[in-house]
């Protein structure tokens, strides 16, 4: 089913709160076979939007485009496409855009993306391409109507001095013309209330919706927060570290600390949860109902 025009700005603002999800590409047939399998049972909860991750190059690039239009056309899903600048000139970037118009999602999330070297690595612009988010952003506004969403960093980005600084870049995006912002995953609601608190301060009133991540696997959680810099609170790891290796244990207490958290976001005002769903579908389903 195409969905070309889903409003998700009004959406967003509205009383009710906006629930999403996201997903990454799958690697392989049996991969895609098991994500399709989570995009169908959270498809019935009927969230806001779902999003896919973007892989810059070559066969995951263009995985990420398939899958992408396919749930824009045979679900009844809103989808989110996101966007890099790595390795990619204007003119690239312009053909993808264009292949994502042509299926009717007219919804992208516009990121720089990591350095091609990994986080930790300098970051390198592609000779024709685009240093900023706020550049992707402009690039989309100039080549049609389109719902443009960026990211938002509450625990500080890694290459950021401080959290004013992320503050600023987060108001640049919404002056180049971003509609809302998506954050990397919550452990800790003070630190998006002092995000949200800042980009209020400099007079700008952009949509901030936390991301959440059920944690299924200490392991996994941890490797994640050390990639993108997302600290595990002190609090959370108390909890969770215990039952590292007792996975029925730690999957009900992970599911416990994603509810509660969410029930406190959403007291505080955030408008919705963006949850990352790791391409499963059970947990998210359990926090989403609990908080429903």
């Amino acid at each position: 089913m195409l969905d070309s025009c889903p409003g998700l700005p009004e959406l967003i603002n509205a009383s009710e709160p906006s629930f999403s999800f996201e997903f990454f590409p799958p690697k392989d047939d049996r991969a895609e076979a098991a994500l399709w399998e989570a995009i169908r049972r959270l498809e019935q909860v009927k969230p806001t939007f779902v999003s896919m991750t973007y892989g810059a190059g070559g066969s995951t690039r263009d995985r990420t485009i398939r899958v992408t239009e396919r749930i824009a056309q045979e679900t009844t899903l809103t989808p989110m496409a996101h966007l890099t600048c790595v390795g990619s000139s204007r003119d690239e970037l312009r053909e993808v855009i264009g292949q994502y118009a042509g299926a009717g999602i007219r919804n992208v999330l516009a990121l720089r993306g990591d350095p091609q070297g990994g986080l930790g690595a300098p970051w390198e612009r592609h000779p024709e391409g685009l240093d900023h988010a706020e550049d992707l952003v402009r690039l989309l506004r100039e080549l049609g109507s389109f719902t443009v969403g960026v990211a938002a960093f509450p625990d500080k980005h890694p290459e950021s001095p401080d959290l004013d600084h992320d503050a600023d870049i987060l108001v640049r995006k919404a002056d180049a013309g971003a509609d809302f912002a998506v954050t990397q995953f919550v452990f800790d609601a003070d630190t998006y209330l002092a995000l949200r608190d800042r980009v209020a301060a400099r007079g700008r009133a952009l949509p901030v919706i936390p991301g959440l991540m059920p944690v299924t696997s200490f392991k996994q959680v941890s490797r994640m927060a050390e990639l993108s810099g997302t600290p595990l609170p002190e609090a959370v790891v108390r909890r969770l570290e215990p039952l590292a290796t007792e996975p029925a244990a730690l999957r009900a207490e992970g599911v416990a600390i994603a509810t509660e958290l969410g029930r406190r976001l959403l007291d505080e005002g955030a408008p919705g949860l963006h949850f990352y769903t790791m391409n499963r579908s059970t947990a998210t389903l359990e926090v989403f109902a609990n908080l429903a």
